[in-house]
């Protein structure tokens, strides 16, 4: 179970160090983290981070490797605690209610916050139907027409057309690009309000990719998704907001996060522009 440290701390700053999107002043956030640290161990990994996330958006989470993206990513729906070192400090809202609250149930929670993982990973031994159904499934979630929930998940995911006549073979037979789309549906099946990927296209091939990122579009028009890239093309193409985290010698932090088109044309710190620009990373 992860430990959680409270704000009395003394390794705790209790100043926010980035406040939200400055250009994002009239959107409704889904999600809301303040003041969030974590550790593996005794090893500070993740310093000070508040961040807003509007609603029907795409926030991409750029820097380089070793900056915290991954680890801030698996906290928004708690993954962050399946590691037995991981203790965590700090507010995250959903809706306005504290995910880390006493009592909140992090099963519940991931319900409703979604993730898609740098690798696919479809159950190798179930059915494509029965992947995209595994979520209700294991869940005990009363679906009312499974055909129909089926057809809707593979098809927001982009992979209807391309399976609807084999739904009956092994989700393991598909491609790589297709086992990440049909991962995706298997997401969608609970019908969540936040997506979280984990670089997703890292190891697909070019046409893969724009797939995948055109289905990332059509997606955002209905929930939250914050995605983690290292493929700047990609942000810029897919994220409507985009949050640039460095460590520079010890825990990773947020430098500064805005609209997409501010943080590749004028962000407000060089350190940014070095990096979106190719000088580092």
């Amino acid at each position: 179970m992860i430990t959680m440290l409270t704000n009395n701390t003394s390794a705790v700053e209790t100043t926010p160090q980035q406040a939200s999107p400055a250009s994002e002043v009239e959107q409704t956030s889904a999600m809301e983290t303040r003041g969030i640290h974590a550790w593996f161990g005794k090893n500070h990994v993740l310093r000070n981070v508040s961040l807003q996330f509007p609603s029907n958006s795409v926030t991409g989470l750029i820097g380089p490797s070793g900056c915290g993206k991954s680890t801030f990513l698996r906290l928004l729906n708690r993954m962050h605690e399946f590691i037995p070192t991981a203790a965590m400090a700090g507010e995250v809202f959903l809706d306005g209610q504290d995910i880390y609250r006493p009592g909140a149930a992090a099963a519940e929670l991931r319900l409703r916050v979604g993730m898609v993982f740098q690798k696919p990973n479809p159950f190798p031994s179930m059915t494509i139907q029965q992947n995209v159904l595994a979520g209700p499934t294991l869940s005990k979630t009363k679906v009312a027409n499974k055909k129909d929930l089926v057809e809707d998940c593979l098809t927001r995911a982009g992979l209807w057309k391309e399976v609807k006549d084999r739904l009956d073979a092994y989700g393991s037979s598909l491609s790589g690009g297709q086992q990440q789309r049909l991962c995706i549906a298997r997401a969608l099946a609970v019908r969540p309000d936040v997506l979280l990927m984990d670089e997703p296209c890292s190891a697909l091939d070019p046409g893969s990719t724009l797939r995948i990122e055109e289905t990332i579009h059509e997606l955002s028009e209905s929930m939250t998704i914050v995605i983690v890239t290292h493929n700047m093309q990609q942000a810029a193409r897919v994220s409507d907001y985009c949050a640039f985290f460095l460590s520079e010698d010890g825990p990773g932090h947020l430098v500064e996060a805005d609209l997409t088109k501010v943080i590749f044309s004028n962000p407000s710190d060089q350190r940014t522009a070095d990096y979106v620009q190719g000088r580092f990373g």
